[in-house]
């Protein structure tokens, strides 16, 4: 390497070395004008007067800057003989990966050839060191159409000179035969490196040039140990003939995300429809959407058995679907429907479980009883549908209900949860008011105290009331409910987010999140809290991810968890993934607000602040009170040169904004760093739980690279980089 630290390059400071190989030299290096890292690739002097080679280089440059895709490496600039990269922390993938790791990273490869293609470019030359990985999972592709040379007695995975470009372990055999190339050509190569992911070894074995390229004419790969469809995948990547491979990189993308998806009839699967109110006057509604509902509960303790949550189960009610298409949609193999006809204090409860595929019936059942009877009733539905599948309940039913409550407290129960699910402020407070007076009948009935602790929560994530209204009110409900009824998972996970949100106590928030957990419990909410409240602000983003997906997976129409899991993507940079989940939930409810937010979220990261503003728009037309919404999309204006609307913004959101974080976003967007600060600062104070889950995001990276953020992420007790503020 030719360069040492403190070189200049233009407005470039070398830092270290990188790496190097017969097209250039790379060095990691600081722009001194933005104050920030980039990857400088510098031809070597001898290299440098070459026509050919300078033209290779120049050829890259152009390649590269014609694509702006999250998952291929940006160009920043070019210099006299070098090219200014992005910067990024990674190293090259390398396998055995396990084989849904694998899967993943071979879509965001698949997504950035897929780009790149559409631009009429090819890689020619993908193999693992072109492709780095972050410690979030993100991958990156590099050297768009680099060709390096090599000395004879080079390691076989370097590139050879000449006419034939490309790595040997790696092309194609039109390309080692030196023939015109096309997409078909990366889609092999692209085989090549899963292949590699999924075994750890090469798919074309060699000691020499010679030998490897032989194997890649003539060679089949040793047996792929993957699952059918995946060496199916490969195998016809790897076809030596062209015109049996996959045609485009489009079709290699749709059949590695078929792959990806986990067929319903893997694992036992049900969802459970809400039951038909049969009574004359139709004034039961609640009370079959609680027996559904409380079914779906008692099944969450089937280990293994994948249950539907309500907001999907429900979005079929009043509608006559086919159940083949219900089942599908909601990815199950079984679906149980039934009704209630409820008679004074005589009820009758009938209930079908339904084998999706052919509509047969598995199971079915009528039950004459008294009203009294009704928790009976729903033990011995559970413990049929377990029969029926073949499955074993971890406690039965009778087990789990530590304690019987009364009619009148259930009734009162269950009309104040329905209240609660039409999520509108008139129907809240009366399902509250429902709730509480459940309470008085039955001190000793833990749900309503769990549920009212939980609305609770809900009030300040959204920005109704601030946490330090009702913090006490959540730990009051969570306390009493866990003193009732220790093994449920919802008051743990109460107590935890406030360890995590106003305690700012990450041990605890641990601990209360592990004994939520470690009960049979699906619920979504737990998910959610766990991952927004302390996975994501300590930076284990894959793991916040893993656990949103659980919470979609259980709940695939629920537009909220899949809103929740875009701004999760993004903050683990994976842009692609976010922006295909939003785009998802707003085709199951395009007058949702989350989905906007979070996907003007991902523009905002990505710099894609046309788009951004738009999806931001249509969040604030939903909810125009909403201050964090208002606040991004002022920020994202002002990048745009309209000041005037985002002043305009920012002066009706006015010094009471809620949530208080919208007037953090703004600043930060704008670069005003003391008034983000200050700002930041109140929104801790006022344990805004958004100061948490926007701490550790990309949003934010510019501002925790200020002087003032370490004093403000210690308030949160979150790790800071102390190098990065020296």
């Amino acid at each position: 390497m030719s360069l040492g630290a403190g070189t200049k390059l233009g407005p470039y400071e070398v830092v270290s070395a990188l790496g190097a190989g017969g097209m250039g030299e790379v060095y990691r290096a600081r722009d001194t004008r933005l104050g920030r890292d980039v990857a400088i690739k510098v031809l070597p002097t001898a290299f440098a007067a070459d026509p050919d080679r300078l033209r290779r280089f120049e050829q890259e440059a152009r390649a590269v800057a014609a694509l702006n895709h999250p998952h291929i490496c940006q160009i920043y600039d070019v210099g006299p003989a070098y090219l200014v990269l992005e910067y990024i922390e990674g190293a090259p993938v390398q396998g055995p990966l396990p084989v849904e790791a694998s899967v993943r990273v071979a879509i965001q490869i698949a997504g950035a050839l897929e780009a790149a293609h559409a631009r009429g470019i090819l890689h020619r030359d993908l193999k693992p060191g072109n492709i780095l990985m972050t410690r979030t999972g993100h991958v990156k592709v590099l050297d768009f159409g680099l060709a390096k040379s090599i000395a004879a007695d080079a390691d076989v995975t370097r590139t050879t000179a000449g006419a034939v470009l490309g790595t040997p372990a790696y092309m194609s055999p039109e390309q080692a035969e030196g023939k015109p190339l096309d997409v078909r050509s990366d889609i092999f190569s692209l085989g090549a490196v899963l292949y590699e992911l999924l075994s750890g070894t090469r798919a074309f074995g060699g000691d020499t040039t010679a030998q490897v390229v032989s194997a890649v004419l003539r060679d089949a790969p040793p047996p792929l140990q993957a699952p059918l469809p995946l060496e199916r995948l490969v195998s016809r990547c790897l076809a030596k003939q062209a015109a049996q491979r996959f045609q485009t990189m489009t079709e290699v993308k749709a059949a590695l995300e078929q792959v990806s998806e986990k067929p319903a009839d893997r694992q036992p699967s049900i969802a459970v429809l809400p039951f038909a109110d049969m009574s004359e006057a139709k004034d039961q509604e609640w009370f079959s959407d609680g027996l559904a509902e409380d079914i779906i509960n008692a099944l969450t303790h089937v280990p293994d058995l994948k249950v539907i949550a309500r907001t999907s189960a429900f979005a079929f009610k009043g509608r006559h679907d086919d159940i083949r298409r219900i089942a599908d949609v909601l990815g199950v193999a079984h679906v149980l429907e039934g009704s209630v006809r409820r008679a004074g204090n005589r009820i009758r409860v009938t209930a079908q479980l339904i084998i999706a595929e052919d509509g047969s019936h598995l199971w079915s059942e009528r039950y004459d009883r008294e009203l009294a009877d009704i928790f009976a009733i729903q033990d011995d539905i559970a413990q049929a549908i377990a029969a029926a599948l073949e499955v074993k309940l971890a406690r039965r039913p009778t087990e789990v209900r530590r304690h019987t409550p009364t009619l009148p407290a259930y009734e009162a129960f269950l009309r104040g949860r329905h209240h609660l699910f039409k999520l509108n402020p008139d129907s809240l407070a009366h399902g509250i008011a429902l709730l509480k007076h459940a309470i008085a009948l039955d001190p000793l009935y833990a749900q309503p105290h769990a549920e009212l602790g939980l609305c609770y929560l809900f009030s300040t994530t959204n920005g109704d009331r601030p946490m330090r209204e009702v913090a006490h009110l959540i730990r009051a409900e969570a306390e009493a409910s866990l003193a009732l009824d220790p093994s449920e998972p919802a008051p743990h996970f109460l107590l935890a987010s406030l360890a995590a949100i106003c305690d700012y106590d990450p041990v605890q928030a641990e601990a209360q999140f592990q004994r939520a957990l470690a009960t049979t419990s699906t619920r979504s909410d737990l998910h959610w809290a766990y991952a927004s409240f302390f996975l994501q602000p300590f930076g284990r983003f894959e793991e916040a991810v893993s656990q949103m997906e659980q919470a979609v997976e259980h709940d695939p129409l629920n537009v909220f968890w899949r809103g929740v899991l875009t701004s999760h993507l993004t903050h683990a940079q994976l842009y692609e993934r976010a922006i295909q989940q939003a785009t998802e939930a707003l085709k199951i409810d395009p007058g949702s607000y989350l989905p906007h937010f979070t996907l003007g979220e991902a523009y905002v990261a990505l710099g894609r602040w046309h788009e951004a503003v738009a999806t931001l728009e249509h969040a604030h037309r939903i909810v125009p009170q909403d201050a964090l919404s208002a606040g991004m999309l002022a920020g994202a204006l002002v990048h745009l040169g309209d000041k005037t609307r985002a002043e305009q913004l920012v002066q009706e959101m006015g010094e009471n904004a809620r949530p208080v974080f919208g007037r953090v976003l703004y600043h930060i967007l704008c670069g005003h760093t003391d008034l983000a600060a200050d700002w930041y600062k109140r929104a801790i104070d006022e344990h805004d739980p958004l100061a948490l889950v926007f701490a550790n995001g990309p949003v934010t990276r510019a501002f925790r690279e200020t002087t003032r953020w370490p004093t403000l992420a210690r308030m949160m007790r979150l790790h800071v980089d102390e190098s990065v503020h020296e």
